[in-house]
């Protein structure tokens, strides 16, 4: 019996290809397009039983191929881009191909855990997994949502456990192929390491520069609310995933510039002594107006009645703990 992870050369895929080897198992089947070839690296530490490109598998599953071999499918493909604007692409995608793979996991009754997003709420400030609270603000975020409300249409009469994961401002290990879409943490190590400072957005929506609030969580905290759904295979629904504290950018650049100062023998600054040299604030791109995020902290309630209690790290310890093990790597 195989586990299917779709994007399991991106960052979150990865990690729980990586996740799932850490508990011995290698029955891994690895699907994902690797036009962005760099994202191989992902996986190199990895083991699986084989690799398939996204348009393979699609037309395995339809003859039948998979039939009767699966264990579970952890569907993390999608176009992440909230900048894309091309949106047939996107709803072919992100919710056509989610849409094939939740047909296919009820047909053939396994349980399905996909990536959804907390994009869906918008520019709301309530972020609860209610359909009065959703107003996405981009395509990207729509596609997730209408494939929520599939779900949700669909979850009582399941024959197969069904999880939606919205998945909040998620960084780590294994991002880098992300580019620009990379998390904040990932840019200030190495805007640091690159110029000696970091560039956070000014003010905007009422907030303080770099004071914009996000519900930050740690990719660690991410893979193991994924495998505790996998373990629980009679839990069901849709789940917001952070940490259900929202921290600002500014916070996220004073620990990553201290872990690198402390690593350097450098003594730890405050935000203002930060500000004076270490940190610039940038004008807020007009391209991002209306569209952007000011504020989100996911209401963690449903996931706590799931059953989930596991404790979620803070900026400051995820955010240190990621930078660390970026200053091993470029050793």
């Amino acid at each position: 019996m195989y586990y299917i992870i779709t994007g399991a050369a991106g960052f979150i895929g990865s990690n729980l290809v990586k996740a799932l080897n850490e508990r011995g198992e290698n029955n891994i089947i690895a699907v994902d397009n690797l036009k962005n070839a760099d994202k191989f690296r992902n996986l190199v530490d990895c083991e699986i039983a084989d690799y398939l490109d996204k348009q393979v598998f699609l037309e395995r599953l339809q003859d039948g191929f998979f039939d009767g071999l699966v264990r579970a499918v952890l569907h993390q493909g999608a176009c992440s881009d909230t900048m894309e604007t091309d949106g047939r692409y996107m709803m072919d995608n992100n919710y056509q191909y989610t849409l094939e793979l939740l047909n296919y996991c009820q047909n053939e009754e396994i349980p399905f855990l996909y990536a959804s997003s907390a994009s869906v709420y918008g520019g709301g400030s309530v972020f609860k997994e209610s359909r009065e609270c959703e107003a996405p603000l981009n395509v990207y975020a729509y596609s997730k949502f209408l494939f929520d409300q599939i779900v949700r249409r669909r979850l009582q009469k399941r024959s197969a456990q069904v999880v939606g994961l919205r998945y909040f401002n998620v960084y780590g290990p294994r991002e880098a192929h992300k580019g620009r879409m990379a998390s904040v943490a990932y840019h200030f190590f190495n805007q640091y390491r690159a110029e000696g400072r970091v560039k956070l957005f000014e003010g905007c929506d009422g907030y303080a520069n770099g004071g914009q609030l996000r519900d930050f969580v740690s990719i660690e905290d991410v893979v193991k609310v994924n495998l505790y759904f996998l373990d629980n295979p009679h839990k069901s629904g849709i789940f917001n995933l952070g940490t259900g504290q929202a921290q600002s950018f500014n916070d996220v650049a004073v620990a990553a510039i201290n872990t690198l100062r402390n690593a350097a023998s450098k003594p730890v600054l405050s935000l203002e002594e930060m500000q004076q040299q270490l940190i610039s604030y940038i004008p807020f791109p007009e391209q991002l107006r209306g569209k952007y995020q000011s504020y989100t902290q996911a209401d963690i309630s449903a996931l706590r009645s799931s059953g989930y209690s596991g404790n979620f790290l803070s900026v400051e310890q995820g955010v240190a703990r990621y930078v660390e093990q970026m200053i091993k790597a470029a050793a």
